[in-house]
């Protein structure tokens, strides 16, 4: 898994201009079972690869956290919300909340999640291919293709489909 980690951004950039061309085609004309058929890779995809082998995400990126998610973390963590501002977070150029760092704090050595039953909205949904009108979010798409070993392969499973 580690040496397929270090070759997907080579790999997702090599394949992005086909990714572009796919997702314009999406955006102009999604197919009506577009959602179907990107729950159904999903799905397959998941049944074959696992999160706690990989775990690319968490230690490379952050999920963007909402007031909920704050203020859910916090108390798990058993702190106040400004605590938890304060120690773990962040906004970045948006004006989001983000982690201050990488990888997570809250990942554990063996890719497990300290907070994973209260984790942010952002990383349950991750990497949000089987997300409803999936046309709409594919900036986000191929950012996650280079970082997600999961969304490259759905996406490439999805080229070969349509």
């Amino acid at each position: 898994m580690k040496e397929q980690i270090e070759q997907l951004p080579s790999k997702a950039a090599a394949e992005r201009q086909s990714h572009k061309a796919l997702f314009k085609k999406l955006k102009r004309k999604p197919p009506k079972n577009l959602d179907y058929v990107m729950q159904e890779l999903h799905e397959q995809t998941f049944e074959r690869i696992n999160c706690l082998d990989c775990a690319n995400c968490c230690k490379t990126t952050s999920p963007l956290f909402t007031d909920r998610d704050i203020k859910r973390i916090s108390k798990f963590l058993k702190l106040k919300p400004r605590q938890f501002e304060d120690q773990y977070l962040k906004k970045d150029e948006d004006g989001d909340m983000v982690l201050q760092s990488s990888p997570c704090p809250f990942l554990f050595e063996d890719n497990k999640c300290m907070v994973y039953e209260v984790r942010p909205k952002a990383c349950a949904e991750y990497p949000h291919t089987n997300r409803k009108k999936f046309h709409q979010i594919t900036v986000l798409t191929l950012k996650n293709m280079s970082i997600c070993p999961a969304a490259f392969e759905i996406v490439e499973q999805l080229k070969n489909k349509l």
